[in-house]
């Protein structure tokens, strides 16, 4: 007997602005730690990471800006903060590491993609260099480039 595949859509929410304003150098996984309203808030998509930015204090990675709306059937005695600051998982030497990429000129870390691994709430990070009006320019017209040619491919293979 066949079995149904279930279609999930594990993305929560995604930085769209990020590749666009910086060039993203690395990338890094990191796990949330999160109160129970808002993994419900999660599950339903009220999240957003476009103004987020992530920041190391001590030996901690901290997720600054991002806003998880609570439901409106959210617990009435727990006071839901939705732009608080949340402690990101990560290793030691991870964090070791991002500290040493940051401190050099011009790197930034900023959130990329909140996702569902399984049952636990994944942050993606990048380790980032800010674009200049000219490199945002010459990202664009790369991109046209590589529609064009796909275009003329596509064209030149059906004739």
């Amino acid at each position: 007997m066949a079995t149904k595949k279930k279609q999930v859509n594990n993305i929560i929410a995604v930085n769209r602005k990020a590749n666009h304003e910086y060039f993203i150098e690395d990338r890094y996984e990191a796990g949330l730690s999160l109160q129970g309203w808002e993994v419900k808030s999660l599950r339903a998509g009220k999240a957003n990471i476009a103004e987020a930015y992530v920041t190391i204090k001590g030996a901690e990675a901290i997720l600054l800006g991002s806003t998880i709306n609570p439901l409106n059937s959210a617990c009435a005695y727990v006071v839901s903060d939705p732009t608080r600051t949340r402690k990101l998982l990560l290793h030691k030497k991870e964090i070791s590491k991002l500290i040493g990429l940051t401190q050099r000129q011009g790197y930034t870390l900023i959130p990329l993609k909140l996702y569902w691994k399984g049952s636990f709430a994944k942050l993606e990070i990048g380790v980032a260099r800010g674009k200049q009006a000219h490199d945002k320019r010459d990202s664009i017209k790369d991109r046209q480039w590589q529609l064009d040619k796909a275009r003329i491919m596509k064209k030149n293979f059906k004739a």
